[in-house]
């Protein structure tokens, strides 16, 4: 790992603690509303952080700059972060996402699993370790951009994980959209799994009915680990505006089970960064508008119960906690006592314990500039406390 430079406690990766308040009589939207959450930690990996003596990066970008970062690059950036699986030793898996924002830009960028291991006592953030995505076996029936078969942002779009029970990973793309099953080495253990009736442009099978880079950007597991539950981003061709499909997918079985549930964005301009499951039938789901900086204003994270209470057909949501007015008295993200995240994309949230939740930004290396104009986003690792326990299903406390 090469750190280009080192990140500030403004700018780096960092550690949020939700406060969670009770659900007020007052609606938010028609939505519950639990309390405004406090900044308890706050860890940042510098933007221009890399893989040490790995594979050049960068060659399609056009020499161009971008936020005071000129590529190529000579080794692999450690960024884009859109999936998180906790370890339960302080150690995080993170998802590198499909590399620099589109299948022609990304042939040379290595999809990989990163170790990270935030250190919020001292806002920084150490790469421990990390293992690249392959096929060796063959399992993808289309041809892969490098003949070693190490998988690449053009091939997929990797954007949600989880950890099986049996330690396997479970990943969501967005260029199928598909379910790629990994081993613990990284190795793909069977042929990309489509969505019945639903195609990104970039399938192969042709017939597009989703937008580019609207598949299965979130990715849930219950909690005894039998079930998937994808959401797309986008809207399939038909259904109503702003309406996500989150649909049942059976891992005994290796199909999709038929069970779909709506989740209602709150513009259908907005878009969803992250889901996770809380219990059998809720889920945290980050929900985004596009800008970032001064533009940004709406980040938020909402709980989601499938039960459906008021009969509309779509989850019940309730807001937990704004992202943009978060309390910070202990000035642990600046100088300012509210801390906000202004990030464009916000793609990761990970429950710590009943009432703590973690929260990553996707830092779109080197584009985006939410934090300072002019000056790449590093990935900020945040903890937040949440006023009320979450109430979460035990195994996911573990």
């Amino acid at each position: 790992m090469r750190n280009l430079r080192r990140a500030g406690v403004g700018a780096g990766v960092g550690v949020l603690t939700l406060a969670l308040a009770a659900p007020s009589a007052a609606a938010h939207n028609g939505h519950d509303t639990f309390g405004r959450a406090t900044l308890t930690g706050f860890a940042a990996l510098p933007a221009a952080t890399f893989v040490s003596a790995s594979d050049p990066s960068g060659s399609l970008l056009g020499g161009t700059p971008s936020n005071g970062i000129t590529p190529p690059f000579a080794d692999q950036p450690i960024q884009g972060f859109s999936g998180i699986v906790r370890n339960g030793d302080g150690t995080f898996e993170v998802l590198s996402d499909n590399g620099y924002g589109n299948k022609a830009n990304s042939a040379d960028f290595v999809l990989r699993i990163q170790r990270v291991a935030p250190d919020y006592g001292n806002h920084t953030v150490d790469v421990v370790g990390g293992i690249n995505l392959t096929d060796p076996n063959s399992f993808v029936p289309f041809a892969l951009t490098r003949p070693d078969r190490v998988l690449t942002g053009s091939d997929f779009d990797v954007e949600s994980i989880q950890r099986g029970k049996d330690g396997t990973y479970w990943i969501g793309d967005e260029f199928g959209p598909y379910l790629l099953h990994f081993d613990r080495a990284g190795r793909l253990l069977q042929a990309p799994i489509p969505l019945d009736g639903v195609r990104a442009p970039e399938n192969p099978a042709g017939n597009p009915n989703l937008n580019s880079s609207k598949g299965f950007e979130g990715l849930a597991q219950s909690p005894d680990g039998r079930k998937l539950y994808a959401l797309l981003e986008g809207v399939v061709a038909g259904d109503a505006a702003g309406g996500l499909r989150l649909n049942e997918f059976d891992v005994a079985s290796g199909q999709y089970t038929g069970k779909r549930w709506i989740y209602q964005l709150e513009d259908p301009a907005n878009a969803i960064g992250d889901a996770i499951a809380v219990d059998e039938d809720r889920f945290l789901i980050i929900e985004r508008d596009n800008g970032q900086g001064a533009t940004a204003k709406f980040k938020r994270i909402y709980l989601a119960d499938k039960r459906d209470r008021n009969r509309d057909g779509k989850l019940d949501k309730t807001l937990v906690a704004d992202l943009m007015n978060i309390a910070d008295p202990r000035r642990l993200g600046g100088t300012a006592e509210t801390f906000t995240f202004p990030f464009q994309t916000i793609e990761d949230v990970v429950i710590l314990d009943d009432r703590t939740l973690g929260v990553v930004n996707d830092n779109n290396f080197p584009f985006s500039n939410g934090r300072t104009p002019g000056k790449a986003d590093d990935n900020e690792f945040i903890t937040i406390r949440l006023t009320d326990p979450l109430h979460a299903d035990k195994r996911f406390l573990k």
